[in-house]
């Protein structure tokens, strides 16, 4: 099954709901693991026992907790080691419950958007887990499955939590609609170049824009203001390079030398072929099952610095 790790700097499954509905159901949104977190951390006044994380949270946890505590080593006893060094980013996650409900509320329109604009559209459950702070979370064919803890935490995304969970979340939907080549790119896969890459991710964030009205990366947005040709033209010289390192995963970053920049140029491409698109259904077909990135860059009509509509 393809695989794929939110890869924000703060280092992010189950049956499908609606696949190619019209309009579909209302999205499934589990939060029992949370819920049973909670009750045991409050239970042992904050301080719950590698074992009581283990035998009464881990083990009798959902699908997507145990898909992620396997894939990025999520324990009990490197839960209890995070609680007790940063026991605030616990706190601060019970607050973040609050936006939950209004959350999904906005998510059910944004995926009937995504619905009437993309037909085949699929819409599998998000399933929210606390970890040990790390990562934001996981999201494969399956499922979205948010690491409440680190997504709380993220203060260098936007500064509204709900629309910060929302945003994100629209971005990973994003992801579920793309074709297997594309989820299958990771880092150091063959054909893993900066333009391959920041194009899949790139696409994640026009998602979440279409569909959501924001997106993922708030920060890029005043980082490259003036910038936007300097940057491209950067971008421009490295696209072909399988190091990532000054374009993809590489942190947060400061105005001065923001992180992650792949990700709001692939962006602006996507954006650019959007919008010369006739067709929009069709248009959002060609990017989901993108193939061929240096011909998809081409037909864009992208160039450094461009004025993009919408």
């Amino acid at each position: 099954m393809i695989r794929r790790l939110v890869a924000f700097a703060l280092c992010l499954a189950l049956p499908l709901s609606a696949v190619g509905a019209a309009t579909p159901a209302p999205p499934q949104i589990l939060t029992e693991d949370v819920d049973r977190f909670f009750r045991l951390y409050d239970a042992a006044s904050g301080h719950p026992t590698a074992e009581q994380l283990d035998n009464d949270y881990l083990s009798p946890g959902t699908a997507g907790l145990h898909e992620i505590a396997k894939l990025r080593t999520v324990t009990g006893p490197r839960i209890a080691a995070n609680i007790a060094a940063h026991p605030q980013v616990y706190e601060k996650a019970r607050s973040c419950l609050a936006v939950l409900p209004a959350v999904k509320l906005r998510l059910a329109k944004a995926f009937a958007k995504l619905a009437a604009l993309y037909p085949e559209a699929r819409f599998p459950p998000v399933t929210f887990v606390i970890g040990r702070g790390r990562p934001v979370g996981l999201t494969d064919d399956s499922g979205v499955t948010m690491g409440l803890e680190a997504l709380c935490s993220a203060d260098f995304m936007d500064p509204n939590v709900e629309d910060r969970f929302v945003h994100t979340i629209a971005h990973e939907y994003g992801h579920i609609q793309q074709s297997a080549a594309q989820q299958a790119l990771e880092p150091d896969a063959p054909g893993a170049t900066v333009l391959a890459m920041s194009l899949m991710e790139g696409a994640g964030e026009f998602t979440a824009e279409l569909i959501s009205g924001g997106v993922g990366d708030y920060q890029h947005a005043a980082w490259t203001k003036g910038r936007e040709a300097e940057i491209e033209n950067a971008f421009l010289r490295d696209m072909d390079k399988t190091d990532l390192s000054a374009w993809m995963y590489n942190g947060v970053g400061d105005a001065a030398h923001p992180g992650d920049l792949g990700y709001w140029v692939g962006y602006r491409i996507i954006k650019a072929y959007y919008a010369r698109a006739h067709d929009k259904k069709q248009a959002l077909r060609e990017i989901y099952a993108m193939r061929d990135p240096k011909a998809f860059l081409t037909e864009s009509g992208w160039k450094p610095g461009m004025t993009i509509a919408g």
